[in-house]
Parts: C-alpha cells; sequence; structure tokens
C-alpha cells in the first residue's frame, strides 16, 4: 500500500496542507506521523474526495 505526505494528498485534493491537517485532525482522514510527517493511505483518500466545499457559498451575481 502507498503512503503519501500531506502535501502529496493536498496536491492530489486540489487543497492547501493545512486543510489536509484539519481533516487528519477533525478525524476525517485517517493519518500515521512520522517525525514531523503526517502519512495517509493512498486508498483512504476515496473517504474525503467527494467532500462539499469549505468556506461561503459564492455570490449569486444576479441579485444586487
Amino acid at each position: 500500500m502507498k503512503k503519501l505526505t500531506a502535501k502529496q494528498v493536498a496536491e492530489r485534493l486540489n487543497v492547501n496542507d493545512s486543510r489536509v491537517r484539519q481533516l487528519i485532525n477533525s478525524g476525517k482522514l485517517p493519518a500515521e506521523k512520522y517525525g514531523n510527517l503526517w502519512l495517509i493511505d493512498e486508498k483512504d483518500l476515496k473517504l474525503v474526495k467527494d467532500r462539499k466545499p469549505t468556506g461561503r457559498p459564492p455570490k449569486d451575481k444576479n441579485t444586487k
């Protein structure tokens, strides 16, 4: 099984490293810590791949 770093996971999910750490800390993304690296099983990416986007929804351009 292939292990990925938090940075590699961030690139695959199109988010930043801190968002990956938030997912790990919330328990949504299983990971193991080795030294100061978080390692994530590649198969576990499916757990968060189809998540809803965070933050505010985009404004409707038709309303003022």
